[in-house]
């Protein structure tokens, strides 16, 4: 019987050249679906405990969902899975675009890659077969270049995800790209990549994918398009900071419905918050020491929405994808094009840097997609430099003659472009601000803000203290698309799952920064639902929508055939999790040694702007959390009741 999944993976070994296929029982779907949840199945089972991330005993594995190519609606997410060299923890990333259908139309759930070739090579599969190619050609070339090339050699209807040359050196901050430069950029997996010396993978399978029942699958995603496509008029782009303005001075807040981010989405993409989130607080300025005092309306106008959607010459949907967020849009110098830069990067090379140049910022972008790069990493990294150049632990000898001052446009571009040539100071910055401030010593670890190694998100958690507490329990420490306080306002999980708090629609804005047993639950079932929705395929700013309009658990039920509660929904969701957490465990992460920066939880606080005299309780909120699973409240560790129902491939965490 159709059930949504393909049955099977693939199994690369690139010490030997041998691949192999190995069949997956139901059992395991139906216990961790596909995509996330399968790779972390069986990467705990391959991966040896305390496995050095960029030799050969790390695994590194290649996603699709469960409920890509059913028939469902955003669902086109694939999924890299591995030992994060950034951070020594349970790595993930995860892209959009045309890629995760491709895996599945070759017959496979999921491709993964063991050991290290001699040479550069690529994977070619296309349903018949499966062979590892020469790559040598290749390696030095940027990401577009590789994908052109390979797309000739692949034939009609190939997608290809690849490296530049950030993976290729070995940068801790290295991502995989795919469809023209889009990134799968968080945990340093391109690093994985270059290490194991695969240059790409190219697929161009013809495979059927097959689903328990079609009809009712069309009539829930006919009803879901019908949300989608409903869109009124919005204000203009220039009018987005007084939003923020009149959203930070009000004693209260609302409930955010998901809906009304549907609209702004749909519209300008993710870019229709930079100046909103500015305004409000949600976006950290000058390292996090700043505010929207320091990077008003009047700097920040360059990158209002309407600013950046002027120069889109098209807009473009992912696989599966009604919404259409994306875009590429025009811009002048070495290159002609970029795809629409995302608030992320607007974000992390604009007010993190107080850099109001947008050209600049366009251009990095795309020279940063190029290299492969992780431009929220290279954002924050580079903002370190700053303020270590600023507080004279960095000199001018040192950076090859750079004045790495706040907002110098032209040196931040060149410090970048040194960070992906591993030329000078660039090296020392190439594998983020962690080992940054390690090498460089002088107490510059004060000035990295990093969450276990990995640069935390342009979403400040002195705004929104959910963030935070993500930022600091999730097995990929740093992550901001796992959950947060808004983030469950929006999923309107409480619709839909039995027990779930009902969050309140108007509430003073004290009550966030209390730690509460309310919050803990809130916060658990982020991170269930999140996992769950991984390793089915989705996008997070379809979820947005809310559990009514988005029928994550009706698809899975038609995809699979299980009739499957949303409470054993979330089950899976938590047993996903709880398994990322034992991975970490078994590798030696002490999950109390993952911090969040003191300035990012206002000690001190802030004596200006949104986040004025904010601070927050974060270790009360972390063992509340933990609880919430059945892990110790103290230290983080799974105990056995919780590790039991994992399977006997769970072994022990100790």
């Amino acid at each position: 019987m159709d059930k949504g999944y393909m049955g099977k993976v693939l199994v690369v070994d690139l010490g030997t050249g041998t691949v192999r296929t190995e069949a997956i029982p139901d059992n395991v779907y139906e216990n961790y679906l596909s995509g996330l949840g399968l790779g972390a199945y069986l990467l705990f089972q391959w991966i040896p405990p305390e496995a050095d991330p960029l030799g050969p005993d790390n695994v590194l594995g290649f996603m699709s969902g469960l409920l890509t190519g059913t028939g469902s609606l955003f669902t086109g997410r694939w999924t890299v899975v591995g030992k994060s060299p950034l951070t020594g923890c349970w790595g993930d990333a995860n892209c959009g675009g045309t890629f995760s259908p491709a895996i599945k139309r070759c017959g496979f759930d999921g491709i993964f890659f063991k050991g290290v070739s001699e040479r550069p090579v690529y994977l070619f599969a296309d349903g018949a077969r499966a062979e590892l190619r020469d790559a040598s050609a290749l390696w030095g070339k940027d990401t577009i270049e590789t994908e052109e090339a390979l797309l000739k050699e692949g034939g009609p209807g190939s997608r290809v995800a690849c490296i530049g040359p950030a993976g290729e050196k070995l940068s801790l901050i290295a991502g995989i790209a795919n469809d023209g430069g889009r990134m799968a950029a968080r945990s340093g997996l391109g690093a994985v990549m270059g290490s194991k010396r695969l240059k790409a993978v190219v697929l161009n399978g013809k495979r059927r994918i097959g689903l328990h029942d079609r009809a009712e699958m069309k009539r829930l995603s006919q009803k879901c398009n019908r949300w989608v496509q409903f869109q009124p008029p919005l204000f203009t782009g220039p009018m987005s900071p007084y939003v923020g303005a009149m959203m930070r001075v009000l004693p209260t807040q609302m409930a955010m419905d998901g809906l009304l981010y549907k609209f702004f989405l749909r519209k300008w993409g993710t870019v229709s918050m930079n100046q909103t989130s500015i305004e409000m607080g949600d976006s950290p300025i000058k390292n996090w020491k700043g505010s929207n005092v320091d990077f008003g309306p009047g700097r920040s106008r360059s990158v209002n929405p309407d600013a950046i959607t002027d120069r889109e010459r098209v807009k473009y949907h992912c696989y599966s994808c009604p919404l259409g967020c994306g875009g590429k849009c025009s811009m002048t110098g070495k290159y002609t094009e970029t795809h629409k830069p995302e608030y992320e990067t607007v974000l992390a090379l604009g007010g993190l840097c107080m850099n109001e140049d947008a050209e600049s910022i366009f251009y990095l972008n795309e020279l940063l997609n190029r290299a492969g790069m992780d431009t929220i990493s290279a954002g924050g990294t580079v903002a370190f430099a700053i303020e270590c150049y600023e507080q004279g632990l960095l000199t001018k000898e040192d950076t090859g003659g750079l004045e790495l001052t706040w907002g110098n446009g032209p040196a931040i571009v060149a410090l970048v472009e040194k960070m992906i040539r591993r030329e000078g100071v660039g090296d020392l910055l190439a594998d983020g601000s962690r080992t940054a401030a390690r090498r460089l010593g002088k107490g510059s670890d004060q000035y990295a803000m990093h969450i276990g190694g990995q640069e935390a998100a342009m979403h400040d958690g002195r705004n929104d203290p959910g963030f935070n507490v993500h930022y600091a329990v999730e097995p990929t420490p740093g992550r901001h698309t796992l959950g947060a306080q808004l983030y469950y306002e929006m999923f309107q999980l409480w619709k839909t799952v039995k027990g779930l708090p009902r969050a309140t629609p108007l509430y003073f804005k004290g009550r966030k920064y209390r730690a509460d047993a309310e919050k803990a639950v809130t916060a658990a079932a982020c991170s269930k639902f999140m996992s769950l929705a991984n390793a089915a395929g989705f996008c997070l700013f379809g979820l947005m929508l809310g559990a009514k309009r988005i029928p994550s658990f009706a698809w899975l039920n038609a995809a699979t055939g299980w009739n499957k509660t949303p409470e054993q929904y979330l089950e899976i969701g938590a047993r996903i999790q709880t398994l990322k957490q034992a991975f970490n465990i078994r590798q030696g992460v002490d999950p109390r040694a993952i911090k969040v920066p003191d300035r990012m939880l206002g000690r001190p606080a802030l004596a200006q702007g949104a986040n004025k005299g904010r601070t927050m309780d974060l270790d009360t909120m972390r063992s509340d959390y933990w609880r919430q699973f059945g892990w110790d409240p103290e230290t983080g560790r799974p105990d056995d009741a919780a590790v039991r129902p994992l399977g006997p491939s769970a072994g022990k965490t100790d």
